[in-house]
């Protein structure tokens, strides 16, 4: 079985531009009002759909608010059998601050 990894937001950065998928855990408000651009919200409701509609040789980058949540959730997913499975160290937040123009609020919608 395989596990996740933590992962730096430039790191993540990479990933994304090449493919990778982001997820985020955060509750529904918070992601509406803001987050990674081109992320999905997860959460126990859309969890099936998700895995169900999953490519599991996908990067598959996990994020919260400041990194803790997230790894949890990695955990939850790198046992369902996703190959590459990442925690955004610093979550949303370190995200926010390092890449802003890669953010999407809620005005942007």
């Amino acid at each position: 079985m395989s596990e996740f990894k933590r992962i730096s937001p430039d790191a993540a950065q990479a990933l994304i531009s090449n493919g990778a998928v982001v997820v985020d855990v955060r509750d529904p408000q918070s992601y509406a009002t803001a987050h990674i651009a081109g992320s999905s919200h997860l959460d126990n409701h859309s969890l099936p759909d998700f895995i169900a509609a999953a490519d599991f040789d996908q990067p598959l980058i996990v994020t919260c608010y400041h990194g803790h949540s997230s790894q949890s959730a990695a955990a939850y997913l790198a046992h369902q059998g996703f190959a590459e499975v990442y925690s955004l160290d610093g979550g949303f937040e370190e995200w926010r601050s390092r890449y802003p123009a890669l953010v999407q609020a809620a005005s942007d919608h």
